[in-house]
Parts: structure tokens; C-alpha cells; sequence
């Protein structure tokens, strides 16, 4: 890291590959923070903001602002979980979450071979488990050996050893019960075609998961973050919303306002036909058709549809 260039600068952790780095980059571009990243290069300079981007793999992200040496990243819930069951918050350490992403949804499941003999969690309690996730499998399997114990108090279990062993895979975790590893895994699932295809099915929910922003504690700059998360938000808004603009009778109108309330209020211009008005409002993209189709049924008449660039 080129320390002196670093001084007076935000510092923003973005994940380096994998599942979320793309989605990511795309926010970074909709919030207007512009950078170049030299090859091969994990640091790059915003050229219109004292930000520096540094790229990280998303299960350091957690560490590097829960220890608030970066300011700001962006990670999944389930690294920021994983990294909280190894080394629990603090009053002046861990990690705090600024903003919901709408990316990156998944669950991180246990899964066992679909023929195999395991039905469910409790048959796995002495088992080999395979994961990239210790912190949270230990956690997991610690409670169902004490449920099974009958014991209820404490997560440290007395100090008596974990009976389930839990084993260490960086990557290719779904492959480690084909092999003859693992009994079974705990794994992220996104749409579980990975998972059938390998021949396991889930039997429980560990943890569920997004991208979200975090920030450190104690950032060096709280205005410049906030600026951040809000340009952010924006573009979110902007991705889930179009506007849609039509004209309508106003023995109709409050029937079509109700279809289309915006976020706060349509917003209603006369037209120079006096029984007749203008309406704006935005409508979340996923429920446009229906809209469409209602504004119609109720006489709204020159139905557009705009995508949105940005919002505050």
C-alpha cells in the first residue's frame, strides 16, 4: 500500500472477486465515485472524492473495518456473522451497518447427500463437516449438541470439547461429501442449482444473507460517509422504481392515485382540457405490468413508463 497517498482519504473496502464484486462496482458507478484501478493494483484513488477504494476478498472486509483500519466496505452478512462468532464486537470494534444493498440474497445452509442416511440436522451432531464458515458451523453444531444434552445456558458449552468435527475448505465445498470428505457441508446456497447438481439437499437454515454497507465505529470522516450511503440509496431507490406518467378524468383521479401513490404523493398537473390531469408518480419496477394494466382498467389513458438514473 502506497501509504502517502492514502493520508486525508477515506478508505472504502469493495470486494477484489466473487459473487458481489460486479454489483458493487455498479453502485460505486451510480453513486458517481469515479476511479481507475491500475492492473494487478488493490488500491485505486477517487479522482472526485478523497475516497480510496481498497480491494479486498469479502471475508477480510469485516476485520479490516471492525478494527477500524477502513472506514467503509461493502461485504454479504454472512462474512460480517462469521467474522462476529471468531471475534465478537466490542464497544470501540466491530463493524456497523449503514445500508441494505438488494444484492447478493442467499442463505448458508447444511446439506447432506440427497440418498444418504442423514435426515436431519441432529444426525450429523460426531460428524465430519466440511465448510468455509468454522465460526458459525462451530456456533450451529455447539447448540444442537447442548439441546441434545439438554443444556441451555452459555455458548461456550461448559468448555467441553465439540463432538461434531468441523474441517476447513477454502472453495469446492459442495464436492467434499462426493469425495468421501465430509458426512456434510455448511455452504452458501443462491438459487441451489450448484447443490442438486452435486446430489445434496438442504436440511436447515444456518444463517440468511445480503450484501449490505458497513462502517468502522470510529470512520475518519462521518460526513463523507454519510454522503456516501446517501448517494448510494439513491441509486438503489433508482434501480427498484421507474416513473410513470399518465393522464387521467378527474372523476377518476383518487381511483388511480390509489393504484399509483408514490413514495410520498403522485405528483398532479393540469392539462388544457380542464377535466383532464397529468400524474406522475414513481412505481416499484417489479410491480409495473399490474399497474399498467389497472390504470387502464380505470380509464388512464397515455400510460408511460421512464427507468430512473438516480434518486435522493
Amino acid at each position: 500500500m502506497y501509504t502517502s497517498g492514502l493520508e486525508g482519504r477515506l478508505l472504502f473496502a469493495v470486494p477484489k472477486k466473487g459473487r458481489l464484486q460486479q454489483a458493487a462496482l455498479d453502485l460505486l458507478a451510480g453513486a458517481d465515485i469515479q476511479f481507475r484501478r491500475g492492473h494487478r493494483l488493490d488500491i485505486a484513488l477517487v479522482k472526485n472524492h478523497p475516497i480510496a477504494l481498497v480491494f479486498l476478498p469479502a471475508a477480510d472486509i469485516p476485520t479490516f473495518v471492525g478494527g477500524g483500519r477502513v472506514d467503509l466496505g461493502i461485504t454479504g452478512q454472512d462474512q460480517i456473522l462469521e467474522h462476529e462468532a471468531k471475534t465478537p464486537s466490542t464497544h470501540d470494534t466491530g463493524a456497523v451497518e449503514v445500508l441494505d444493498l438488494a444484492f447478493g440474497h442467499c442463505k448458508l445452509q447444511v446439506q447432506v447427500p440427497e440418498r444418504g442416511q442423514y435426515k436431519n440436522p441432529q444426525d450429523l451432531i460426531g460428524r465430519d463437516i466440511c465448510t468455509s464458515f468454522v465460526g458459525l458451523t462451530q456456533k450451529y453444531f455447539a447448540e444442537l449438541e447442548r439441546q441434545e444434552q439438554g443444556n441451555e445456558g452459555g455458548d461456550d458449552m461448559s468448555g467441553r470439547q465439540l463432538k461434531t468435527k468441523i474441517k476447513y475448505l477454502g472453495g469446492s465445498v459442495e464436492a467434499a461429501c462426493a469425495l468421501g470428505v465430509a458426512d456434510g457441508i455448511v455452504d452458501l446456497v443462491e438459487s441451489g442449482e450448484t447443490m442438486k447438481a452435486q446430489g445434496l439437499v438442504a436440511i436447515d437454515t444456518v444463517a440468511e444473507s445480503k450484501a449490505v454497507l458497513i462502517k468502522s465505529k470510529h470512520p475518519s470522516n462521518q460526513e463523507l460517509v454519510d454522503r456516501v450511503a446517501s448517494r448510494i440509496r439513491g441509486v438503489i431507490a433508482a434501480q427498484q422504481h421507474v416513473l410513470c406518467q399518465y393522464n387521467v378524468h378527474r372523476d377518476v383521479l383518487a381511483t388511480a392515485t390509489r393504484i399509483t401513490p408514490g413514495k410520498r404523493a403522485p405528483t398532479v398537473t393540469k392539462l388544457d382540457t380542464a377535466e383532464w390531469v397529468a400524474v406522475s408518480s414513481m412505481v416499484e419496477k417489479k410491480d409495473i405490468a399490474t399497474k399498467m394494466d389497472e390504470l387502464a382498467s380505470c380509464g388512464a389513458t397515455d400510460i408511460l413508463v421512464l427507468n430512473i438514473a438516480n434518486s435522493r
